[in-house]
């Protein structure tokens, strides 16, 4: 059954204080720069994958209480939600930062005092230890945010307990970030919470450190033949 909008799904620490909103796009349009690297068949299942694995290791995450996947996909939020993710349908349909801020929004009505972040759902190398050193640094802080491993974008954004969730996704959002006023996270040996996956070149510096079982199963699958 698909979790929505009125249940909350905890991993095994509900005392956890973190809420993670991750964004995802219908797969039919995610991930639109991996199709020539990994062929059309691939890069939905793929997107799912990045997702699934985001979400697996966000969830097993001591410092996390929740994670919250703002998408319109059915086949994602069934999967996602078979994990223990919540599902809020995007329903600005306004973009990026406009699901990140509904997402955020949501678990507020539920938890007001809530802290939340913003977690990218291409993370398929993701690592539990070093997102909760993330986490961690972020605590102190009243936002936070990681930029990618390109150093122009970012990854992560928190808004702690009474602080507004103010996400400036999308292009060289770091320097927005920054600018906003919140902290920039200078932490060594996160490298898993800063590779996102967008090109073929991403998918291989990922497959390098070490993705989840969804992607690994993808990536490892022989592509089909067109050939008549």
């Amino acid at each position: 059954m698909t979790r929505t909008e009125g249940e909350i799904a905890t991993n095994t620490d509900p005392a956890g204080p973190w809420s993670l909103v991750v964004p995802l796009k219908p797969l039919a349009r995610a991930k639109s720069r991996l199709g020539r690297a990994a062929g059309e068949d691939a890069r939905p299942r793929l997107a799912l994958a990045f997702a699934q694995d985001t979400v697996a290791a966000a969830l097993a995450c001591s410092g996390v209480r929740d994670v919250v996947v703002v998408t319109d996909d059915a086949v994602a939020a069934a999967a996602l939600s078979a994990l223990g993710a919540r599902i809020v349908p995007d329903v600005p349909g306004a973009g990026l930062n406009a699901a990140l801020a509904h997402g955020a929004r949501s678990v507020r009505a539920l938890r007001p005092a809530a802290a939340v972040a913003a977690l990218n759902a291409d993370l398929p190398a993701l690592r539990t230890d070093e997102l909760a050193r993330v986490l961690d640094f972020a605590s102190a802080f009243p936002s936070a945010f990681l930029r990618d491993a390109a150093g122009i974008g970012t990854t992560f954004l928190t808004a702690a307990s009474g602080t507004e969730f103010r996400p400036a996704f999308g292009g060289p959002s770091g320097a927005r970030h920054l600018a906003s006023g919140a902290v920039e996270i200078a932490l060594s040996g996160v490298d898993s919470v800063r590779r996102d996956v967008d090109t073929g070149e991403d998918l291989r510096v990922a497959l390098a450190l070490g993705v989840g079982s969804h992607t690994a199963r993808i990536a490892a699958a022989p592509a089909p033949s067109h050939d008549r």
